[in-house]
């Protein structure tokens, strides 16, 4: 995966385009980052359904960079993650 910054010229908001990815991480990635109080929105749309790469915004309100909000909610994926591995493990 590889994160390519395309707007990031408000300190409010950031667009990124996520390559090689589909609407797996980017839905829940989205909703993680919408579980976030600081978050006013976060949202992604491909253009295209087998060619386009996911491009996503992240809006977070006066005084939260979208950057933190974004490392917060990758690590809680993470997390979330780990523990589901760690369930199927002993199964």
């Amino acid at each position: 995966m590889e994160i390519e910054i395309t707007n990031d010229s408000s300190k409010l908001e950031l667009e990124m385009v996520i390559h090689g990815e589909n609407h797996s991480i980017c839905n829940v990635l989205r909703k993680y980052l919408m579980e976030d109080p600081d978050v006013e929105y976060a949202v992604y749309g491909i253009d295209h359904p087998l060619t386009g790469e996911p491009i996503m915004t992240i809006k977070t309100k006066r005084g939260k960079r979208p950057k933190n909000a974004l490392l917060k909610a990758a690590e809680r994926l993470k997390e979330d993650v780990d523990k589901f591995k760690r369930l199927v493990e002993d199964i």
